[in-house]
């Protein structure tokens, strides 16, 4: 029997979720399955994988043959990794606290990655969002002067229209009291 190491589609319509099965190479994608070992999230940053990491090694050192995403994600665990150590004790290359301190070392490096990405990525966040703020400050600003402008422009019509209105009252309360002097000196 092929046995395979594969994806088993879960999750709603626009929001796959997978489990990470071993199962018969002939069984349908979401069918039959021999164990699940894990389950695949693509839908986070970064893609979440919660794995049980002995059973992926055992089922790779029987022979199971992954698929090409299952074999990214168990690299990308360190799964391969352990079986190539673990051939190398085999050999005789070196021993089983070697192959744990090399495996540690190889874990903590890829942990420091994944800080130094997961901090990369929260300071372009930063980064974006006081751009945003210094382009929605600049266009506030020039919101603020125009504003201002049609304001003082209200307020100089405004008051151009006072003075018209005071300089048309002056001129009729004096045109009165011309025309009263006026008319009697004609009398």
């Amino acid at each position: 029997m092929a046995t395979k190491i594969r994806l088993q589609r879960r999750g709603r319509k626009g929001y796959a979720f997978y489990s990470i099965i071993i199962a018969d190479a002939r069984a349908p994608r979401d069918g039959k399955f021999t164990e699940k070992i894990g389950t695949y999230n693509p839908n986070t940053n970064p893609a979440a994988v919660d794995l049980n990491f002995d059973r992926a090694l055992y089922w790779l050192e029987v022979g199971a043959q992954p698929t090409d995403t299952v074999r990214n994600i168990l690299k990308r665990e360190g799964v391969y990794l352990m079986k190539h150590l673990r051939g190398g004790v085999k050999k005789g290359a070196f021993d089983e606290a070697a192959m744990q301190s090399k495996f540690d070392a190889w874990k903590q490096e890829k942990v420091k990655g994944l800080q130094a990405c997961a901090a990369n990525e929260a300071q372009a966040k930063k980064d974006a969002i006081a751009k945003e703020l210094e382009e929605e400050k600049k266009i506030n600003a020039e919101i603020a002067k125009k504003v201002a402008e049609k304001k003082a422009a209200a307020k100089a019509e405004e008051e151009a229209a006072k003075a018209a209105k005071e300089g048309t009252q002056e001129t009729s309360e004096e045109a009165p009291a011309t025309e009263t002097e006026e008319t009697p000196a004609e009398a």
